[in-house]
C-alpha cells in the first residue's frame, strides 16, 4: 500500500515541485492551499505524514498542528519553514512537531527525512512500545502523581502543570518501556524521529524536568533513573 502524504503549503510552486517529487518517490500525495483546507482534507483523507508550513493565510501552520494533536499525538509532522529562528523551531518542537526544516532547503534533504518519519511509524507499530500507547489510558499514575493524557495536565507533589507535546511523548514512552533502560539515542530517535538539530543533552534536561515534577527528592529520584553508561529508566 502506498503511503499517503499531504503537504500543507501556500506557495503552489514549492507544493508542486515536492509533490512531483514525492509520487516519483511511490507516495500518494494531496496539497492543501491554506491552512483550513488542510485540516479537512487531514481528516478526510488521514494521510501518514503531513508536510506543514507555517505561514499559511488564514489559520497558521502551528494552529494547524495544535488542531491534528488534540486527535492524533503520532501522526508524524514535518515543517518548512522560512522561520529559522531557534525559538520558531522550539515553538513547534514544543507543540509536538516531529521535525523541522528550514527553507531554503535541499530536495535531497527533505526526501530522506520524508523517508526516515515514515520508516520510523512503521517500525512503531510493528513493535509493542507503539502499539501499547493506546493501552496507558487517558490518566496514569504513580507515586503521589498523576498524570491525566486528555488534558494534557498533571498532578504532582508541587501543584498542577501543564504538559507539552514532547513532554508526553517522552512520559508515554517510559510508561510502555517502564523498567526498560533507554539510551538517550533510542529516545531522541522515538521521540523526535531526528537526530540531526537534537542534542543528547535536551533528553538530560527534560529528565530534570520530569524529577523536579514527579520526584519527592529530584537529587535521589525513584522513578525517573539513570543508567550509568546508558541512559535513562522508569521504575514503576
Amino acid at each position: 500500500m502506498k503511503k499517503r502524504v499531504l503537504i500543507i503549503e501556500d506557495d503552489r510552486h514549492i507544493a508542486e515541485g515536492l509533490q512531483l517529487n514525492l509520487v516519483m518517490q511511490g507516495y500518494e500525495v494531496k496539497v492543501a492551499g491554506d491552512g483550513r483546507a488542510g485540516l479537512q482534507r487531514w481528516q478526510e483523507w488521514r494521510p501518514h505524514l503531513i508536510v506543514l508550513d507555517i505561514m499559511l493565510p488564514g489559520m497558521d501552520g502551528l494552529d494547524v498542528l495544535r488542531n491534528i494533536r488534540l486527535e492524533d499525538e503520532r501522526l508524524p509532522v514535518l515543517i518548512l519553514s522560512a522561520k529559522a529562528m531557534a525559538e520558531d523551531r522550539i515553538k513547534g518542537l514544543a507543540l509536538g512537531v516531529d521535525d523541522y526544516l528550514t527553507k531554503p532547503f535541499h530536495l535531497e534533504e527533505f526526501l530522506l527525512r520524508v523517508k526516515r518519519l515514515l520508516t520510523r511509524v512503521a517500525w512503531e507499530d510493528d513493535h509493542d512500545g507503539g502499539r501499547d500507547f493506546a493501552a496507558i489510558g487517558p490518566t496514569y499514575s504513580f507515586g503521589g502523581n498523576s498524570i491525566n493524557f486528555t488534558t494534557h495536565t498533571a498532578q504532582c507533589g508541587g501543584g498542577p502543570i501543564t504538559l507539552t507535546g514532547i513532554e508526553e511523548k517522552l512520559l508515554k514512552l517510559f510508561i510502555v518501556n517502564r523498567g526498560k533502560p533507554l539510551s538517550r539515542r533510542q529516545l531522541i530517535e522515538m521521540v523526535w524521529g531526528y537526530e540531526g538539530d537534537i542534542q543528547t543533552r535536551t533528553v538530560d534536561n527534560f529528565i530534570v524536568r520530569f524529577r523536579k515534577y514527579f520526584e519527592e527528592d529530584p537529587k535521589n529520584p525513584v522513578f525517573f533513573k539513570t543508567c550509568r553508561s546508558v541512559g535513562y529508566v522508569f521504575d514503576h
